[in-house]
């Protein structure tokens, strides 16, 4: 998976753990730039919000 699977799986089971939707993950705060954001970006292009301005 990479060195940075870690930081992306603790992101992806704090969700979980929490019940979060899509549309929670996208209102979410990440750091820039880091891994875990894609996760946000992910879940932002799920819900059709724009990724990048």
């Amino acid at each position: 998976m990479g060195a940075v699977a870690g930081t992306l799986i603790a992101r992806a089971t704090q969700a979980i753990a929490f019940g979060a939707t899509a549309e929670d993950i996208a209102l979410s705060c990440h750091a820039r730039p880091t891994h875990p954001e894609a996760l946000k970006e992910a879940a932002m292009a799920a819900v059709g919000k724009l990724i990048h301005l």
